[in-house]
């Protein structure tokens, strides 16, 4: 791989912005550093990647990790020099920016780093396992409506309104900084240039609205967890409650009031985070479980259908329903794990799109005059020789069970994760599924032309 040019990073290599392309988006990204360990870094939820050079302070910060590492830092789309975008990009979107980031820059397997808005690293780690070798979480909360509570929403909402560009965050997430005049003229530079005043509120907004609780018992990988104890914007006990769910998962705090890591003291946490990716680590085998969308379809009265047509006509009509399935998979990038008959199982890589191949299914097959239904549900899955296996795929097979004719039913782990992509779900109510412990609140997604 060529060695980047372009800033200027004093005894480090120059480096150059490239960018990697990700569906219909440019995604701006740097590669600095030849050490051993490959480290995606995602700071969020917005970011400029030429900037963060620009300041001693953070250019210190970033040529410290690329001592030890060949570092990886983008911004995300809608943000920084990354295409802009009209609404904030959805995990799964961001998930599509991260492999093209990493296929780009050459990684096949690298550890991640995610900073403050760490929901993408986590649920990239849980559902791309193999292409993770470890995980560390920066100042992270598992609910976002329990970091971003009504008060610091409206707060933030206020600096954005009146002060946005001037560098107003800078108190509240490095106010270690907040009295440094040259840092905070470069602060409010850096504002303006990472994310617009009104993507700003829309990212926020997301942000408040996003819960991968879920996800996190389902991550493989080894977990480093690191949190100052009197962070200003995530309360150190939702950093500890994030490491309590991941299995194995190591959790440090350590003093100071700084949301960000580069502000405050440094030295106390960087041997731990430098140790954790650069130690000894038993080699991991292919992984046997996995975070996965699982996708049940149904032909609605499909015994009554075949009573009433005759073999041969039911198999015909079975033939074209099996093709518009297979059709929209593809489309949706649904993997196909078997037919049951009178339906599908699949799995995805992203719950927005396994819900939206269920409402093409599902709108398209009344034109073969069947109705069909969907369940669908996200969780860890065995990988098991071409078929999946565990808990997740009995509880989307009893959901699918629930489900109305022509109706797409999800549970509440998929409705938290598709947050901002524009599904509307309805409340389905609390069920009890067969075979599975407790209640399972459901969702039904609402088409366009619903109310």
């Amino acid at each position: 791989m060529r060695r980047p040019g372009g800033l200027k990073l004093g005894v480090m290599a120059t480096v150059r912005t490239q960018y990697a392309r990700s569906g219909e988006a440019s995604i701006a990204y740097h590669v600095v550093g030849e050490g051993p360990v490959d480290l995606v870094y995602a700071a969020g939820p917005a970011s400029h990647v030429e900037l963060m050079w620009e300041e001693r302070v953070t250019a210190r910060y970033l040529r410290r990790i690329a001592s030890f590492a060949r570092l990886v830092m983008f911004d995300r789309r809608g943000t920084g020099l990354s295409d802009a975008v009209e609404s904030p990009p959805t995990l799964e979107q961001q998930m599509d920016d991260v492999r093209a980031v990493m296929a780009a820059a050459g990684l096949r397997r690298a550890s991640l780093f995610g900073v403050t808005d760490a929901g993408l690293c986590a649920l990239y780690a849980a559902t791309y396992p193999e292409e993770v070798s470890s995980l560390v979480l920066w100042g992270m909360a598992g609910s976002g409506a329990q970091a971003v509570t009504p008060e610091l929403k409206d707060a933030v909402l206020a600096l954005v309104e009146r002060a946005w560009g001037e560098g107003g965050l800078l108190p509240l997430y490095a106010p270690s900084r907040a009295r440094d005049r040259r840092f905070a003229e470069w602060f409010a530079r850096y504002e303006r240039a990472a994310v617009s005043p009104g993507m700003a509120r829309r990212l926020l907004d997301l942000s408040s609205r996003m819960d991968i609780r879920d996800v996190l018992p389902t991550i493989q990988v080894p977990t480093l967890v690191l949190h100052r104890v009197r962070d200003g914007v995530v309360p150190v006990a939702l950093g500890r409650d994030v490491a309590a769910r991941i299995p194995g998962a190591r959790f440090l705090e350590f003093p100071g009031t700084d949301n960000y890591p580069w502000a405050g003291d440094v030295e106390s946490w960087f041997g731990e985070f430098e140790r954790f990716l650069t130690g000894g680590r038993p080699v991991r085998h292919a992984p046997d479980r996995v975070l996965s969308t699982i996708f049940f379809t149904d032909i609605v009265g499909s015994t009554q259908h075949a009573a009433e047509l005759g073999d041969e006509r039911w198999r015909q009509l079975l033939d074209d329903h099996d093709s518009l399935v297979r059709e929209e998979l593809a489309r949706w990038r649904g993997a196909e794990v078997k037919s049951t008959g009178d339906g599908f199982l699949a799995t995805f890589d992203g719950p927005g799109r396994a819900v939206s191949c269920a409402n093409a299914v599902t709108e398209a097959a009344t034109q073969l005059g069947i109705e069909v239904r969907a369940g669908i549900h996200t969780g860890e899955c065995e990988m098991l020789d071409g078929d999946v296996g565990g808990i997740a795929v009995h509880i989307a097979a009893r959901i699918v069970a629930r489900a109305d004719a022509s109706e797409v039913l999800v549970s509440s782990t998929v409705k938290d994760l598709v947050v901002g992509s524009g599904l509307r779900f309805a409340d389905a109510g609390a069920h009890e599924l067969r075979g599975v412990p407790g209640e399972w609140r459901l969702y039904c997604l609402q088409r366009a032309a619903e109310p």
